[in-house]
């Protein structure tokens, strides 16, 4: 299962692929990550037309099977919630539009699943996603981890949502 992650923002949106490792010991490898930027000085419009297409294209060149994209919880600030909602919804619709099978996380489920803390500091996740992946530095910025860490939560947190869902604990 070849997984991309999302942590939306019309500023920033950080994006991460994740895979299994080829080995039979659980690794994951971080195929690609980055960040998709735009200019706060740019119409709204333009803006999403950028995340929009910058999202489709990263769908297009690395097909992952599944997309974990961030929701929108909790913000203090309604305008930094409403970017982050634009943003969210179209990393939904580029993915459905795709075909990829989609799933959202809260920051907390994410911190939960990797650090064993929901309320867990951005840099205690950057640690955690280094750790994970092996990776010689923790990623940054830091919208880069949460979409790796985002993919890492999907992956290593599938085998019990499946088991779930088999024992009928969905419903």
């Amino acid at each position: 299962m070849f997984v991309l992650g999302i942590d939306p923002g019309l500023s920033r949106c950080g994006y991460g692929l994740v895979r299994p490792g080829d080995g039979r010991n659980g690794d994951l490898v971080a195929e690609a990550a980055g960040v998709i930027e735009t200019d706060p000085q740019a119409a709204l419009p333009e803006r999403l037309w950028i995340v929009q297409q910058e999202l489709r294209a990263i769908l297009a060149e690395f097909r992952p099977d599944a997309v974990a994209v961030e929701r929108v919880f909790f913000q203090v600030n309604v305008r930094t919630a409403m970017s982050v909602g634009q943003a969210s919804g179209l990393a939904l619709a580029a993915a459905a539009e795709r075909g990829c099978a989609v799933v959202q996380y809260t920051a907390n489920e994410v911190k939960q699943a990797l650090v064993g803390y929901g309320s867990a500091t951005k840099e205690q996740v950057q640690r955690m996603v280094a750790g994970v992946l092996r990776l010689r530095e923790p990623p940054r910025p830091p919208d880069v981890a949460d979409a790796l860490a985002l993919a890492v939560c999907h992956l290593t947190t599938m085998p019990l949502r499946a088991a779930v869902a088999a024992a009928g604990g969905d419903r």
